[in-house]
């Protein structure tokens, strides 16, 4: 969940909501006459007991490097996601100026950035990827449609995978009647996060990211299956269905979700 920096009242409400990471905003959240005020509140609230990531302004930017310095004073900082990342020099002039082993979360946002997505993801200080979808629109005229911004959901996915990174998170739906097929579309393209800016939105993303109890029980009764038949192979669906299964119930546990044993279906292993 993204809070801007310049409303302090709103960080302990983010992180009391949902969200599993709440993101302090001092880039397009805030005003450039406000910015400096918005980082001295910022990195008071991470001194006062309290975790949180922080969006930077990107690095091309004039207030890049006073973000970082800030920044680097910040003990509950849990990392950083650097605005419209576009090549692998900003991931590490980044890193170079935060404390050693920094996660650098890469927002990508820009048509240049979809460009050097595969060096981005490689890069060795890019925690995971995402996608700022409202910049990248901007950038490239791009409509807000499932197509037009299919392409450069999937570079990030495939280029994630490539680079064994997390899914990469998709940008914000801002209408909340479009936030359920928004997410469920985001997870369809294989992107495993979601970014929000009400905290309202967190429980719906979080809720359709998640696996579906009925997914849950097919994957522990394949599972049980495949094992008690000591491995057999019957086809060339076998393996990869074992690794659906896998990954289902992994991100069952990533979310705590739990299914009794009675949920646990008939499986046509």
């Amino acid at each position: 969940m993204l809070v801007p920096a310049s409303q302090p009242e709103l960080f302990d409400i983010a992180q009391q909501s949902r969200a599993d990471a709440v993101i302090i905003d001092v880039e397009d959240a805030v005003a450039a006459n406000e910015k400096q005020q918005a980082r001295k509140d910022t990195v008071e609230w991470l001194n006062s007991g309290h975790r949180a990531w922080v969006r930077i302004n990107d690095a091309s930017s004039d207030f890049w490097s006073e973000d970082c310095a800030a920044l680097s004073k910040a003990e509950g900082l849990e990392g950083v996601m650097l605005a419209k990342s576009e090549g692998r020099s900003h991931l590490s002039d980044t890193a170079d100026r935060l404390p050693q082993g920094t996660r650098i979360l890469a927002l990508v946002e820009t048509a240049r950035g979809i460009e050097h997505v595969e060096e981005i993801a490689h890069s060795n200080e890019t925690f995971r990827i995402a996608f700022g979808t409202g910049d990248f629109r901007r950038d490239t005229a791009t409509g807000d449609s499932e197509l037009a911004l299919a392409y450069a959901r999937s570079r990030m996915v495939i280029a994630s995978r490539a680079a064994r990174l997390p899914a990469p998170i998709d940008g914000p739906t801002l209408n909340r009647d479009k936030l359920l097929q928004g997410t469920q579309h985001a997870r369809d393209m294989g992107m495993g996060g979601k970014l929000c800016l009400n905290h309202e939105h967190t429980g719906i993303i979080n809720d359709s990211l998640a696996p579906s109890h009925e997914d849950i029980g097919w994957a522990h009764g394949f599972i049980k299956a495949f094992e008690a038949s000591g491995g057999a192979i019957t086809d060339g669906s076998d393996l990869p269905r074992l690794a659906r299964a896998q990954r289902v119930v992994q991100q069952a546990a990533d979310f705590r979700i739990h299914v009794d044993a009675a949920e646990v279906g008939h499986n046509d292993y």
